[in-house]
């Protein structure tokens, strides 16, 4: 199978991210309020908790952006506020011709905003849709991550194809899954805002982050006004220690794959016909076998030690790798693909131990 996986940074590299992220800190912080979890409530002339207006200027020069904002609702939250402050209700979006995420769906059919489709991987496609309908379209919604198992668009060329084409309109990304792991992140590579899930960089769950253009970050800062709604400053300082901390982890996890893939590939275990690495949406490797053994594969892998489900794919939850069915898309392309494949996201393990565990499970599938 060809697949086209997201970049993973090298160790250097999210190393070097982690090194920035912590010299903005002492930028921002006292060294007395680096120990502190944090203040609760709204602190008069911010409105916001002191902890969390910090935490947002780190997460900002991270990721060389203009301004950041938390908020509530995770990466769906992030999105939602975005395309609040970007677009009005009922305008045109444009997105990738694929299944839009179904949580993205519903804000914008909430919003009562249609969509014009195009094939990101096209660059014709994209001209001519954009071109006929130059007019109507006041935003473009671009996810990061593989939404096909055919998808090979590179962001930053969409986002420049866009511009080419529809000038200053609004884009915003859906990053959940790719920041910190690759070397840019949609607001890096010319969107007006990017957004993703602090619960995917290792933080905690529930908060989200919207980064970009001042003026549409400050708008959405704006619709979080109430003191429920605010992320306080403990969860701020959680999402914090995430961000430093998810870079080098995830680099890890990111050469683990390609590791498990070849040595598939190569013909370690019997059984095995093919291993792919893929973003799905999480970057995973895709085991295909000769027969059609994959849901008594799946059926076995808890007792084997791998984990039947994921929490958030990659939150600071999941150490063990996990052994689950092959995404929804992927089994849309073809159906008889959810008999013979399987999917491992390998966490924090190293290669030896999903390999361990898959020849395990062969074995008592085949009864060696």
């Amino acid at each position: 199978m060809r697949t086209y996986p997201l970049y993973s940074r090298t160790f250097e590299e999210a190393r070097a991210l982690q090194f920035k992220i912590v010299d903005s800190a002492t930028r921002h912080f006292t060294g007395e309020e680096a120990l502190d979890l944090g203040d609760l409530g709204v602190r008069a002339g911010t409105n916001r908790p002191y902890q969390t207006i910090r935490v947002e200027r780190v997460f900002a020069e991270a990721f060389d952006a203009e301004d950041a904002v938390l908020v509530r609702g995770a990466g769906t939250g992030a999105l939602r506020w975005s395309l609040v402050a970007a677009m009005r209700p009922g305008q045109t979006v444009l997105v990738h011709d694929a299944p839009i995420y179904p949580t993205t769906k519903v804000t914008l059919d909430t919003m009562g905003c249609p969509v014009v489709v195009a094939d990101f991987n096209d660059d014709a496609s994209l001209k001519r849709v954009c071109a006929a309908n130059k007019d109507v379209i006041a935003g473009v919604l671009i996810q990061h991550s593989r939404q096909k198992p055919d998808d090979s668009y590179e962001l930053g060329h969409v986002i420049e194809r866009v511009r080419a084409c529809l000038g200053e309109v609004p884009i915003v990304t859906d990053d959940n899954y790719a920041a910190t792991k690759v070397k840019a992140i949609g607001c890096q590579l010319g969107a007006d805002l990017a957004t993703f899930s602090c619960f995917k960089v290792l933080g905690p769950e529930g908060v989200g982050v919207v980064i970009g253009r001042v003026e549409l970050v400050e708008k959405v800062r704006e619709l979080q006004y109430s003191g429920g709604s605010q992320v306080q400053g403990h969860e701020a300082v959680a999402a914090l220690r995430g961000l430093i901390y998810a870079p080098v982890a995830l680099s890890i996890t990111g050469a683990t794959c390609h590791e498990v893939a070849r040595r598939l590939s190569e013909g370690e275990l019997p059984h095995v016909r093919s291993a792919s690495v893929v973003n799905a949406e999480s970057k995973a490797v895709i085991v295909e076998f000769e027969d059609e053994i994959a849901d008594r594969v799946l059926e076995l892998a808890p007792s084997h030690g791998a984990a039947p489900n994921p929490v958030g794919c990659e939150s600071k939850y999941e150490f063990v790798p996990m052994f689950y069915r092959i995404s929804a898309t992927f089994r849309a392309k073809d159906p008889t693909w959810q008999r013979r494949m399987i999917r491992i996201n390998v966490m924090r393990s190293g290669p030896d131990t999903v390999i361990r565990i898959l020849r395990e499970l062969i074995e008592e599938v085949y009864g060696a």
